[in-house]
């Protein structure tokens, strides 16, 4: 007993000394690191806590609101886990109005969706565009339908009709990352333009595949090689930028105009493929009340239900990829499930009141998207460690965890936009401790990837 007691009083001795070495070495290396140059005008904070005890390790500006950029997400998938369970799945249905007089559909086919933003992606084989349109087709086919003498529906007013968060910024809006959340996401509401650059620099970029999407404005120039892709996409069907020189098919992706259409369209083209008319050639969607309860749901004869993959992989994908699309579809998803109506602006205090009722300060967290990419975000990395440290303790959290991308050899979100930096996530040292921390930069000057090294040699403290 007495030798069992000794042990437990060293052990606890040791881990005590190993606990003040790694704050005191914290202290040093944050104090060199606010003092670099190019975190002049820079607000900086960290917080570490012991992820066992739940003890403060090290804590600066903990409290202070900050824009956290996409390492926000991880606050959007705890709360999806929770409100939703790591096997929710999307439902997007098809149907029909009228009636079959024997393979004539006297009516009107009918997408109807609940904002599954997974819809047409190419990350998961059973939703590939081309597949799912296939399987739609079949699904067509045994309704014993060669003909439609209406045309393909669905109805959007489950959403709002913005389908964009106020607070991102216009030159975001009309990029790929850009893209808003619809009742009906389609192949993640992103196109690609091929792009060919000329020999000299401040040439100009020509548009290879224009004629599919008429851009007013083209003022993109060749730079210097390796310069990487500096070219934005505009809401305004304008382009700028650069790309380097003596590229011949240079990708950039934008953001669908009009993803619930370009759905629409592609199913037309697929039913025309095998044979099944459709009497007028164009796809209406309508802005009527059409909530999940609607009366107006018994008009329609559903008869098959395409179902996502659940949603622990689809946090998978939203935290390694950082899919911006997939944050703002589980806002808008929270109010959809509790009131029928996918508000953003619902979804968004609902997870406010959550971790209020957690024990975070709602002052803590002022959101005003689920993904990060507003500049208007304000949180502090002591709110983000409190969801890491909650997550660590539910079911769901294997999912969660493995969803967590792996840089400087640590699993960590990490965040980007212009100005901000930042990571957040758990480490365990090599002495056998655990760590969750949260690291956030604004304001830096210079480069990115410079700053980047620097605040890993903060978190390396840790290792």
């Amino acid at each position: 007993m007495k030798k069992a007691i000794v042990f437990l009083c060293f052990s606890l001795f040791v881990f005590a000394v190993s606990a003040q070495t790694v704050a005191a070495k914290l202290k040093t290396a944050f104090q060199k690191f606010e003092n670099d140059p190019q975190l002049k005008h820079a607000l900086s904070s960290l917080y570490v806590i012991n992820a066992k005890t739940g003890e403060v390790v090290f804590s600066r500006n903990a409290s202070t609101g900050m824009a956290g950029a996409s390492t926000q997400k991880i606050i959007t998938a705890s709360t999806a886990f929770e409100f939703l369970g790591k096997d929710y799945q999307y439902k997007t249905r098809l149907g029909y109005s009228g009636k079959i007089n024997g393979n004539v559909l006297d009516g009107d086919l009918y997408v109807i969706g609940s904002g599954d933003p997974t819809l047409g992606s190419w990350r998961w084989q059973q939703t590939n565009d081309s597949l799912t349109l296939d399987q739609w087709v079949a699904e067509i086919k045994k309704m014993n339908i060669q003909e439609i003498n209406g045309t393909l529906k669905t109805n959007t007013s489950a959403f709002p009709y913005q389908s964009i968060p106020d607070g991102w910024i216009w030159q975001d809006i009309g990029n790929y990352y850009g893209a808003g959340a619809y009742p009906l996401n389609w192949k993640e509401n992103q196109y690609d333009l091929f792009l060919s650059s000329g020999n000299k620099i401040n040439d100009k970029v020509k548009v290879l595949n224009d004629s599919a999407y008429s851009f007013k404005v083209n003022e993109l120039h060749s730079a210097a090689r390796g310069t990487g892709d500096n070219a934005y996409i505009y809401y305004d069907k304008s382009l700028s930028g650069t790309i380097p020189v003596n590229e011949r098919s240079f990708t950039i992706s934008g953001a669908e105009e009009d993803p619930v259409n370009k759905l629409l369209t592609d199913l037309r083209l697929a039913l025309n493929r095998n044979s099944i008319l459709i009497a007028k050639d164009k796809g209406i969607y309508n802005r009527n009340l059409f909530q999940k309860d609607s009366s107006e749901l018994k008009d329609i004869h559903f008869f098959f239900t395409q179902k996502s993959p659940a949603l622990d992989s689809v946090i998978y994908w939203f935290l390694q990829k950082s899919i911006n699309l997939y944050g703002e579809s589980l806002v808008k998803t929270f109010a959809y499930e509790k009131n029928g109506f996918g508000s953003a602006d619902t979804g968004l205090d609902m997870m406010i009141e959550f971790w209020k009722q957690k024990g975070i300060d709602e002052n803590e967290l002022h959101l005003v998207d689920g993904s990060g990419l507003s500049p208007l975000n304000r949180l502090t990395t002591h709110a983000q460690v409190q969801v890491l440290k909650y997550a660590k303790s539910r079911s769901w959290f294997p999912y969660f965890y493995d969803g967590l991308p792996e840089y400087n050899d640590m699993k960590m979100k990490s965040g980007t936009i212009n100005g901000v930096k930042g990571f957040a996530g758990y480490h365990h040292s090599k002495k056998g401790e655990e760590f969750i921390f949260s690291f956030l930069v604004n304001n830096y000057n210079g480069s990115p990837s410079a700053l980047v090294n620097k605040m890993y040699k903060v978190l390396n403290v840790l290792k």
